[in-house]
């Protein structure tokens, strides 16, 4: 089978850097798969895509070195095994609060007697070998996103969880739940708190810890504080981006 890049990237004591997929197309996928992260997620949460589409962008990431992963729109098991089916090698899921959660969502990631994961990988085992279904439960990746107060509070309770990989961290909806502004790449120190509360239960619990950025900087500063995953930045952003180029040209404009 093929093996999880992001498995042996955190065996060699190295951080994964992770694009991020909003728009639902599958050129825009494979250009971000294109520029070299170790990972791609294709959000169907709150990305403009549907089922089709994000099969069409598994397609397009398989065809680089890029793990494909899925953040699915909630816990709900046939989504989860559908995302996997399509030949995603791992699953970010929202909102998970308390340990049953973590336990129904675990469970939706792995086969019999592991979990109750429905056998039919129709391309999952194109992109992952004939011997998917032997070694699929080992690869898969299941990381439950902590970003209520409710969740944190049960946070080593959920980590604890067997066969989670890891916990993501969603910023914007934690920051709301601890009564602040939905905002990216905060140094507020309610937040931070908050981050090494989780950061601590995954090492106690010998998982992963996940989070999501908005620029180059704050992953840095992400990773040096003991993150294994950062989401660096998405397609929405690097199109947004061009406004600079246009600001520069308006302002050339507006000189002459």
């Amino acid at each position: 089978m093929r093996a999880n890049r992001l498995k042996q990237i955190w065996s060699e004591g190295r951080g994964a850097l992770n694009g991020w997929c909003s728009i639902g197309d599958a050129f825009t996928a494979e250009i971000m798969a294109r520029q070299g992260w170790d990972a791609v997620t294709i959000d169907t949460q709150h990305g403009l895509i549907g089922y089709a589409e994000m099969m069409a962008m598994l397609q397009a990431i398989g065809n680089t070195e890029a793990v494909p992963i899925v953040r699915v729109a909630w816990n709900v098991p046939g989504e989860i095994m559908r995302a996997l089916d399509a030949g995603a090698y791992g699953i970010i899921c929202p909102m998970i609060n308390d340990r049953a959660e973590a336990e129904a969502f675990v469970g939706a990631c792995r086969y019999p007697p592991d979990g109750y994961r429905s056998f039919g990988p129709a391309r999952a085992s194109l992109y992952g070998g004939v011997d998917y279904a032997e070694h699929a439960n080992a690869e898969m990746l299941a990381f439950a996103m902590i970003e209520t107060g409710r969740g944190l509070a049960n946070v080593e309770e959920i980590a604890a969880t067997p066969g989670l990989s890891g916990i993501y961290i969603g910023p914007a909806d934690l920051s709301l739940a601890l009564g602040g502004l939905p905002t990216q790449d905060s140094d507020d120190p309610m937040r931070l708190e908050a981050f090494d509360r989780i950061l601590a239960a995954c090492r106690k619990a010998g998982i992963r810890a996940g989070v999501h950025t908005n620029s180059a900087a704050y992953s840095q500063t992400m990773l040096a504080r003991g993150f294994d995953l950062v989401t660096v930045g998405s397609d929405m952003r690097y199109l947004a981006g061009g406004r600079r180029d246009l600001a520069a040209m308006r302002e050339w404009q507006a000189k002459r």
